[in-house]
């Protein structure tokens, strides 16, 4: 009985040993290993912040001159702590704020509510942000009215009225600009997810306004700045105990762009005005785009899209229906960056230059007929006209299809024709890619689009792509559209069975096609920019920038970017010194003759190409002036397309020529260095200044843009 009882004190003894020793195990866990952190969240339980945001970067042309700035406005913030400590929770306050500013009471108590809690609206309606901190309910108010609030404090307790830095837009010269600054917006989820270890000063927080296209995107995270914050005590009932201290703010960063802004003014209107002239010659022409290039680096000297949109439009917020509209109208968008285009003969460049690398005889004689023969189908030149046995440089001047289509079918033949693997040798192809199209030209823009190059490589990995698809339509028949037209339904099947079959082959078409710029190809209008300024500084393909530095708001340089090279092309030097020759023929006696007459070629010769690209559905072309001048020392590149805007010509030619005269200060036949719209006459390498307290220094007189 006794040794029982000894055994079971034993095992208690046990039992009450490891649970002091479990206690204390977790007690030293506590303490000593994880102090730091259970420190740190019992902080985090007893302070709260208060967010002021920096004041925003500016962003300023290659001249000074702010293309995008901030205005003080006068701000009215209510702080809920002191509106809950009213018996009546503030209620008449806030019913003599919204007779005072002219609005519904709902409408401030709707705004004072914390998003995600019962009976609260929406974002941007309801708060975002910290419960301690004041609410803005209204900006943009008269001096008259926040005088008094100021001087009735005992009527608006809690209630203030503060300055308030918005985003505007000076616009110089009436420049746009908007697809190139880009709009602000408030922060989504999925960012503030994203942060991961981002440091406390430059943490996203739900009240902020962040970047949402063109550089305001790109830089968003230089032009932001670091806040104010300010961090509170408080205590279990929520009340604030203390003020810990406050972090003051640092200011953004200031953008210098490549832009200058009296040019790109220039190039937003003849850009509406190339649209306006393919209206006036009946052809649809709704949208387009234009760039200007410094040949020498690659910097964007001007870039416009049509349609466009005011940047204003953004500060505040914008209504849902206001959102609607601007995506309906597909302004939004850039075409110069993000639309794709079938490029017409403005691409003859390329196969020339992948002739000149295959070895053809570059001065040589060529049939132009009026037609070419490839199986049982028939190419025509544009407007069927054939012009003989004519050399190559001719071919390019009069844009002869035929010509082209005798290359591309020879080395589709020597390639192995239909026979050939998707690895065969490709020339055109490959000479496009070395080039830069089919990838992105790496500009400083958000949203860039990769365009496409037609290939057999394309055409196999697109079948991958789409031969399920292909082959289901083609066993259902289109039974939806059979119902209401069985015409199309049986085009449809038919191309599908066949595509399904075999869709993969590279075929003779194909080739002659991909040729002059049509079936599978599509670039942007930046990508072509590239291309001719490649072809202007000897073979270099730049990445374009639209940003040259960045200073802080002291005036201290932070950065200064240097052109960076992306590619080499891979022709010979033959080949380029041959395009360099042949092209500024076009616009003395060629497809480009007529928008240039009277323009004086002889002080400044301008090497051209034209392009009429057709697309598939539209009756009407495309339009594309591509260019580069001085054409015996080149410094700009210029190309603008307008979409279903008819002749390169007609439409877009007499608009380029508008803009290397602004740029070379042509007046008749007079040149005058002296009236360009560039400043000295040239684009600026270097950064300009900006004094200690903020100012930029911008040129004054009539090349300030200020009125």
């Amino acid at each position: 009985m006794r040794d029982r009882s000894m055994l079971r004190l034993m095992v208690l003894g046990v039992l009450v040993l490891s649970l002091v020793v479990t206690l204390f195990a977790r007690l030293l866990f506590i303490e000593i290993i994880s102090g730091d952190f259970y420190l740190n969240a019992s902080a985090n339980n007893s302070v709260r912040e208060i967010v002021r945001p920096a004041v925003r970067g500016l962003i300023l042309d290659q001249a000074g001159r702010p293309i995008v700035s901030n205005h003080t406005t006068l701000e009215v913030t209510v702080d809920r702590v002191t509106l809950g400590r009213a018996k009546d929770k503030g209620a008449a306050v806030i019913n003599r704020l919204a007779l005072l500013l002219n609005v519904p009471a709902s409408q401030i108590t709707d705004r004072l509510l914390t998003c995600g809690t019962e009976g609260a609206k929406p974002p941007p309606v309801c708060w975002n942000g910290s419960a301690y901190q004041p609410v803005p309910i209204a900006n943009g108010i008269d001096t008259q009215t926040a005088i008094n609030i100021m001087e009735r404090g005992t009527d608006f307790p809690g209630v203030s009225a503060q300055l308030h830095a918005n985003r505007t837009y000076p616009a110089p010269f009436g420049v746009n600009a908007a697809h190139i600054v880009g709009y602000l917006g408030p922060v989504t989820e999925s960012q503030l997810q994203a942060q991961g270890s981002t440091t406390e000063a430059d943490r996203l927080r739900r009240t902020d306004v962040v970047g949402r296209s063109g550089l305001e995107a790109q830089y968003d995270n230089a032009l932001r700045g670091k806040p104010e914050v300010t961090s509170l005590s408080i205590d279990t009932a929520g009340r604030v105990t203390n003020k810990i201290g406050t972090n003051a703010a640092t200011p953004g960063n200031y953008l210098v762009s490549t832009i200058d802004a009296h040019l790109q003014a220039l190039v937003e209107n003849q850009l509406v005005n190339a649209v306006q002239r393919a209206n006036s010659q009946g052809y649809p022409g709704k949208s387009g785009a234009v760039v200007v290039i410094d040949v020498k680096n690659g910097n964007v000297l001007a870039m416009a899209s049509y349609p466009t949109y005011d940047p204003s439009i953004w500060v505040g917020g914008v209504t849902t229906k206001q959102y609607e509209q601007l995506k309906n109208s597909e302004a939004l968008s850039s075409n110069a960056i993000q639309g794709t285009f079938a490029p017409g003969s403005t691409y003859k460049v390329i196969s020339t230059a992948a002739a000149a690398k295959d070895k053809f005889n570059l001065y040589g004689q060529y049939q132009c007929p009026n037609e070419y023969k490839a199986g049982n189908q028939t190419f025509r030149n544009y407007e069927s006209r054939g012009y003989g046995a004519i050399s190559l440089a001719r071919a390019l001047e009069v844009s002869c299809n035929t010509v082209f289509y005798g290359i591309a079918d020879k080395m589709w033949k020597q390639g192995g024709g239909l026979s050939a693997d998707r690895t065969a040798p490709d020339p055109i192809a490959n000479m496009a890619k070395s080039f830069g199209l089919g990838t992105k030209t790496g500009i400083d823009l958000p949203g860039e689009s990769s365009g496409r190059v037609a290939s057999r490589l394309f055409k196999a990995e697109n079948w991958d792509a789409k031969k399920d698809s292909w082959c289901a339509n083609a066993v259902d028949g289109y039974s939806e559209t059979r119902k209401t037209n069985p015409t199309l339904a049986n085009f449809y099947t038919a191309l599908d069975k066949e595509n399904c079959a075999d869709g993969f082959r590279w075929r003779e078409g194909d080739a002659l096609n991909a040729a002059i710029g049509q079936g599978d190809t599509a670039v942007t209008p930046l990508q072509m920019a590239m291309v001719y300024s490649a072809i202007a500084n000897g073979g270099t393909v730049y990445q374009p920038r639209v940003i040259k530095g960045i200073v802080g708001p002291q005036g201290n340089v932070l950065e200064e970017f240097k052109p960076v090279v992306k590619s080499k092309v891979a022709t010979t030097k033959a080949g380029i010194n041959f395009l360099q020759a042949s092209l500024p023929g076009v616009t003395v006696r060629g497809s480009g003759e007529t928008p240039f007459l009277g323009f004086p070629l002889t002080q400044i010769p301008v090497a051209s190409k034209t392009g009429s690209a057709q697309v598939t559905g539209n009756k009407v072309s495309t339009s594309w002036f591509a260019s580069y001048a001085p054409a015996n020392d080149p410094k700009y590149a210029i190309v603008m397309m307008v979409a279903e805007g008819g002749t390169g010509s007609g439409t877009s030619g007499p608009s380029v020529r508008k803009i290397y005269e602004a740029l070379f200060g042509v007046s008749g036949k007079t040149v005058d260095p002296t009236k360009s719209v560039l400043v000295g006459g040239t684009p600026k390498l270097d950064l300009p200044k900006v004094r200690p307290d903020g100012t930029p220094v911008a040129p004054k007189g009539k090349n300030s843009g200020v009125s």
